[in-house]
C-alpha cells in the first residue's frame, strides 16, 4: 500500500476507471453476441440490435474506454456477420 497521499488517491481513482472500464467492455460484449445470435437465427429486430451493438461500440471508442482500433475491428466483424447473414 502507498504511503504518499497522492499516490493513495491516484490508486483509487484507477480502481474507479478500472470498474467503469470492465463494465463498459462487458456490455459491448454481450450486445455483440445478442446482435451476433439475432442475426444467425434470422430475428426480425435483428438490425436494430446489430446498430445498438455499434453504437455502443462506438462511444465506448470516442470515451477512451477501449482502443479506436478495437473499436474498428470488433465493429467490422459485426457488419460481416450481418451482412452474410440476412
Amino acid at each position: 500500500m502507498a504511503n504518499i497521499k497522492s499516490q493513495i488517491k491516484r490508486n483509487r481513482q484507477n480502481e474507479k476507471r478500472r470498474d467503469a472500464n470492465k463494465a463498459v467492455r462487458s456490455e459491448i460484449k454481450t450486445r455483440v453476441k445478442v446482435a451476433a445470435q439475432a442475426v444467425e437465427t434470422g430475428a426480425a429486430d435483428s438490425e436494430d440490435k446489430v446498430r445498438l451493438a455499434q453504437k455502443r461500440i462506438d462511444k465506448a471508442a470516442s470515451r477512451g474506454r477501449i482502443h479506436k482500433n478495437q473499436a474498428a475491428r470488433r465493429t467490422s466483424r459485426l457488419m460481416k456477420k450481418a451482412a452474410s447473414g440476412s
